[in-house]
């Protein structure tokens, strides 16, 4: 496993194509915008060599029998999928931001599991090129960006049917060695943080869609590949230097749009090509396990914005206030039920023919629908208790302004217990987590991370065995027909 030291470095040998800002940067270690989120990546690494979170963050490969970190592993039982939503609070609670390796280690999962199922029904070997990618990642502890998201162009139209074929990442060559492909994947979290790309098929698939239900791993320096960052509310605060403005003042999350221009994929790389049948199983797989990681990354991130909350009441001398106390109950019983439904999924999961264990696709589903509303009542809540002053209050500057600061340390002040200076850190931090750069990662993320709100309900109803229910009902009755 590397250190967190290492993983830097590591990133820094990549020479990846990015562009932010309206400007190539040379590399996505030393720039500022992106610093926080890097800082995220390598607190996955650091937490894994601190004994008192090794059970959490470390595993075991059933592939190898090495020591793995858990963000490479391969789920073997309902334990490990317990494991792996404690782990994900126990970050959220670290970073109070996205930590960017969840999608990775999904698609590792969904992947496996859909690679086993193909071969068993054509004959290929996805499964043996798969397993030799996952144990590369796993002995030398790579973060993997699971890339899912196409553009889509008409949504009313499938992929063979767009006006321009690009808006789906598909093949547009075959070669004896392997494929080219093209097109776009969007929204993808972490990606210049990342060793790899295990990209996916992102809809189900008809027969004329054959060139586009491809699944496969390209390193994130692969020749064709351009990242462009996408812009957060209120990211430029992170190019000030030592700013309490920032909010979160060490960590963060970003997004890119990745482009696949003509980018050629070896044979061994590739664990679907053309199989267009099980392109929405592995989307459904994916989106499941994805759809659990919310009920651990967004209560850990909770966590904070709750204890920033009650900071913010203590600072302004109503902690003590019922309709206080009643309001940061309200936030915990939120933020535990979306942990309840992230455990439970877990609970009631089952091992898949491959030997990797599923979540419980129902519960994980009403996980991420309940994730979808809950964190929005919980910032509503933050931003209550906060008060006006959250958004009023002035630039950090002013308090190296020998003219302003002492008008900002005399009107800011408040209780005793509480410096102004870190009476505007608290509400900053509140800021940050519901309106600024980490709400991406929280509140938009929330709503639309692993699906919006309308792709949960969809398989709501398809697990969620109506017909069954109406039998019971019938029974109950003593209605025969």
């Amino acid at each position: 496993m590397m250190t967190g030291s290492e993983y830097i470095e590591s990133i820094k040998c990549l020479n990846m194509n990015i562009y932010c800002m309206g400007e190539k940067i040379n590399s996505a270690v030393n720039h500022p915008l992106l610093q926080p989120s890097l800082n995220s990546v390598k607190a996955t690494y650091d937490l894994a060599f601190d004994p008192n979170y090794q059970e959490l963050m470390v595993t075991t490969s059933h592939l190898t029998g090495h020591k793995i970190n858990r963000f490479t592993s391969l789920h073997q039982s309902c334990d490990d999928l317990i494991k792996k939503v404690k782990m994900q609070r126990l970050l959220g609670q670290k970073t109070a931001s996205c930590f960017q390796r969840c999608v990775g280690m999904d698609a590792i999962n969904a992947v496996y599991s859909t690679a086993y199922d193909i071969d068993a029904k054509k004959g290929t070997s996805y499964l043996d090129n798969f397993k030799k990618f996952v144990i590369m990642c796993q002995d030398n502890d790579l973060t993997v960006d699971g890339a899912m998201t196409d553009p889509k162009g008409d949504r009313s139209l499938s992929p063979h049917q767009q006006s321009d074929p690009d808006l789906y990442l598909h093949i547009v060559k075959r070669c004896t060695d392997g494929v080219i492909v093209r097109g776009a994947k969007m929204h993808q979290t972490g990606a210049c943080n990342s060793h790899e790309i295990l990209v996916m098929p992102t809809i189900s698939m008809k027969e004329q869609d054959k060139a586009y239900a491809i699944c496969f791993a390209v390193p994130t320096d692969s020749e064709g590949i351009t990242m462009i960052i996408g812009r957060q509310s209120c990211d430029t605060r992170k190019l000030e230097e030592n700013s309490i403005d920032t909010g979160n003042c060490k960590y963060g999350g970003v997004e890119a749009l990745i482009i696949f221009n003509d980018v050629f994929v070896p044979n061994e790389r590739i664990f679907m090509n053309g199989e267009t049948e099980y392109a929405g199983l592995l989307v459904e797989r994916f989106a499941g396990y994805h759809r659990q990681s919310y009920g651990g990354c967004k209560v850990g991130v909770g966590d904070v914005l709750i204890g920033a909350s009650a900071l913010a009441a203590e600072s302004n001398g109503v902690e003590k206030s019922s309709h206080i106390k009643d309001k940061l109950i309200e936030m915990t019983h939120l933020n535990e039920t979306l942990y309840s439904c992230g455990i439970a999924c877990s609970c009631e999961g089952h091992k898949t023919c491959s030997g990797v264990y599923n979540i419980n696709t129902l519960l994980a589903n009403v996980c991420k629908q309940n994730v979808t509303r809950f964190p929005y009542e919980i910032a509503r809540l933050a931003q209550d208790i906060s008060g006006g002053l959250m958004v009023t209050t002035p630039y950090a500057q002013e308090l190296n302004n020998p003219i302003t600061e002492p008008y900002i340390k005399k009107y800011l002040s408040a209780t005793s217990a509480f410096s102004v200076e870190d009476r505007i850190k608290i509400i900053r931090l509140i800021e940050n987590l519901t309106l600024g750069s980490a709400a991406v990662g929280y509140l938009t993320e929330s709503m639309h991370g692993a699906g919006s709100p309308q792709a949960q309900r969809i398989m709501i109803s398809k697990h969620g065995n109506l017909e069954s229910k109406k039998n019971m009902a019938k029974s109950i009755a003593n209605i025969n027909s």
